[in-house]
C-alpha cells in the first residue's frame, strides 16, 4: 500500500462547501460553513480517511 501525505485545512473545506451550497440556492452563515468543516472533518478521521496530526512550531 502505498501512503501519501494530504493536508487537510478545514478553512479549505468550508470555503468549497460554502461555494457549491451558494451554487445550489442556498445562503448560509459562516458559523453554519464552520460547523460543516468541522463534521466533514471528523468523519473523515472516524472512516480512517486521515491521521490527525499536530503541526510543530519551528
Amino acid at each position: 500500500m502505498k501512503e501519501i501525505d494530504v493536508v487537510i485545512d478545514t478553512e479549505e473545506i468550508a470555503e468549497f462547501f460554502y461555494n457549491e451550497l451558494i451554487k445550489r440556492g442556498y445562503a448560509p452563515s459562516e458559523e453554519e460553513i464552520e460547523q460543516i468543516a468541522d463534521i466533514t472533518f471528523e468523519y473523515l478521521l472516524e472512516k480512517s480517511i486521515i491521521d490527525e496530526e499536530l503541526e510543530e512550531d519551528d
